[in-house]
């Protein structure tokens, strides 16, 4: 099989939580399967990138494997990171992924890697690039629409700016209905370089681009949870397959075998 018939390698963060299995209640790097079995269903092949002690050497040599990065929901963002006191309703910080995915993202930025964020992903998005967050949706709309709590999806609909790269994906659909959302937060200050691509009818923003690179995508819905629609992740791996295809910098191991059949 030539590397032009493997599907390109997306890295997708993880949570780091206690979690139990069997006898085992320990801390553990975990994701839920559906969104590697999105990727994986769209033709890439999904790595898991746990939150680790992180600076941007180490940054740079995990995304030398990758074609694509996927920074995936879970906890709240730090708010101190956009300089704001806890809100009563805001997670504990994860300090670690917050740290992790923030280099991540950077340096994911610096070299043009194709990313798509996912809830969480697009709000660490838009602070690590110097926006901020509303902290508790409910206190701005007065009701529990984007998070029903108890691990339940609600659906809202959602308005698509044209001429955008999240339009282009879904075909140039400019409403999406009953997108499934859990999030009890969502960007207020949209940091510099992003573009506002979808709203709500409320006004919540649900999407965000970064203009300035060939594909840099972030949805605050969870659209692994819609398996009968893969678009946003096929158009991430078809991305990857081109990023894989012009950097030329990248260099690849030999495939395992190859010196044996040279010999």
């Amino acid at each position: 099989m030539s590397d032009s018939d493997i599907g390109p390698v997306i890295g997708l963060t993880t949570y780091l939580e206690q979690a139990q299995t069997g006898v085992w209640d320990v801390p553990a790097a975990i994701l839920p399967r559906v969104y590697f079995d999105a990727i994986t269903n769209a033709g890439g092949i999904a790595v898991l990138l746990p939150p680790q002690p992180v600076n941007a050497a180490i940054a740079n040599r995990v995304l030398d494997g990758l074609d694509a990065l996927v920074v995936t929901g879970g906890k709240d963002v730090d708010p101190a990171r956009y300089g704001q006191a806890r809100h009563p309703h805001t997670d504990e910080p994860r300090p670690d992924r917050d740290a992790w995915e923030n280099i991540l993202l950077h340096e994911a930025i610096a070299r043009e890697l194709p990313f798509l964020g996912i809830c969480r992903g697009a709000q660490m998005l838009n602070v690590a690039l110097g926006g901020s967050l509303h902290q508790h949706l409910p206190d701005l709309v007065g009701d529990t629409t984007y998070q029903a709590g108890n691990g339940v999806f609600n659906v809202v609909d959602v308005a698509v700016e044209t001429d955008s790269t999240l339009s282009a994906l879904l075909g140039g659909q400019t409403l999406l209905p009953a997108v499934p959302v859990y999030h009890h937060q969502s960007i207020d200050r949209v940091a510099a370089g992003l573009r506002v691509t979808a709203r709500t009818d409320a006004g919540i923003v649900q999407a965000v681009e970064l203009t300035a690179v060939p594909f840099g995508v972030a949805v605050q819905w969870h659209p692994e949870q819609s398996p009968g629609d893969l678009r946003l992740f096929t158009g991430l791996v078809s991305a990857a397959r081109d990023y894989r295809v012009a950097d030329p910098h990248r260099t690849r191991p030999a495939p395992h075998g190859a010196a044996e059949a040279t010999a």
